[in-house]
């Protein structure tokens, strides 16, 4: 598929080297268009070695929002001294052919982007942002080799992107490929590890262990049937919510485990309601099931 995020969209300017000449093109009219960010710096300036890369990153990863111009401050000294430069790496930007904001000596990423950001406004979402939405709405119709390769391409931009990690792991668990999904989880660390988006997809490859286990239609009539015989056959329930969730009905055995609750919350632990926290996980907290489902479960822990 058309490359879309990051560098791989940027406008072929988005990155360019200036000089005294050009500042009043590449800079205070092309300010006019989108904010500009100067940056001054040396080939002898070590934190300019550090800073450069990563704000080109951040610009190229902007896609068009921003610009970038790299000025030699070795061969240009009188645009440097005009500006009242004084050290480096010194980064200064316009907008509307108005210096509005800068800073002095290398910042970390996290700062880089939060000061595009100040610069952007309220541009909407970043092209990263709205390649996440992309990659969920495929995942969400089933074409999951269309979301996997917009996941991959937002993680060769930014590979500590928690939501796209999470889309990976759930294309590789929609794709039935459990083992692939479990190491790509197990190799997480730090923040990335305990990211709520990170912890939905370990819950949804849980549940997806579950279900490659549960019964079938044979099995579902047998636990129904069971049932029917003993409302408080509380294995029969569990194992009939499983099967109804390995079968796509969520709603059914979402009821199956309030009921099981209803009946017997201390059960074998608390497990239904341990089983119903893991599908919330799944789910997602803002999931309409979810909500409703937690509105029912304190309604009845609490009467």
């Amino acid at each position: 598929m058309e490359p879309i995020i990051g560098e791989m969209s940027a406008p072929a300017d988005a990155v360019k080297d200036g000089d005294t000449a050009s500042f009043a093109a590449d800079v205070i009219e092309a300010s006019r268009e989108v904010p500009v960010i100067v940056d001054f710096w040396a080939p002898w300036c070590g934190p300019c070695k550090t800073l450069g890369p990563t704000i080109e990153k951040a610009v190229k990863s902007s896609g068009g929002q921003v610009k970038l111009v790299k000025i030699n401050v070795d061969e240009n000294q009188q645009l440097a001294q005009q500006l009242r430069v004084q050290s480096i790496p010194a980064v200064f930007a316009f907008k509307d052919g108005q210096p509005v904001d800068g800073f002095v000596g290398a910042q970390p990423e996290s700062q880089i982007n939060a000061f595009i950001q100040r610069l952007t406004g309220d541009a909407g979402p970043s092209p990263i942002e709205k390649a996440v939405e992309q990659g969920n709405a495929a995942l969400a119709a089933g074409d999951t080799n269309t979301a996997a390769d917009i996941f991959g391409q937002i993680l060769r931009a930014d590979g500590e992107n928690a939501a796209a990690v999470a889309g990976l792991c759930l294309c590789l668990i929609e794709s039935g490929d459990l083992e692939d999904a479990r190491a790509m989880l197990d190799g997480l660390e730090g923040k990335l590890a305990t990211d709520p988006a990170v912890q939905s997809a370990r819950a949804a490859l849980d549940l997806a262990d579950q279900s490659a286990g549960a019964g079938d239609a044979g099995e579902m009539t047998e636990f129904r049937t069971r049932l029917e015989t003993d409302g408080n056959d509380h294995e029969a329930r569990m194992e009939l919510s499983k099967a109804l969730l390995a079968a796509g009905n969520r709603e059914e055995a979402v009821d199956e485990l309030l009921e099981l609750i209803r009946r017997d919350r201390a059960w074998n632990d608390e497990a239904a309601r341990k089983q119903l926290l893991t599908l919330f996980e799944a789910f997602g907290q803002m999931d309409e099931l979810t909500v409703s489902a937690r509105r029912r479960l304190s309604s009845i822990l609490f009467s």
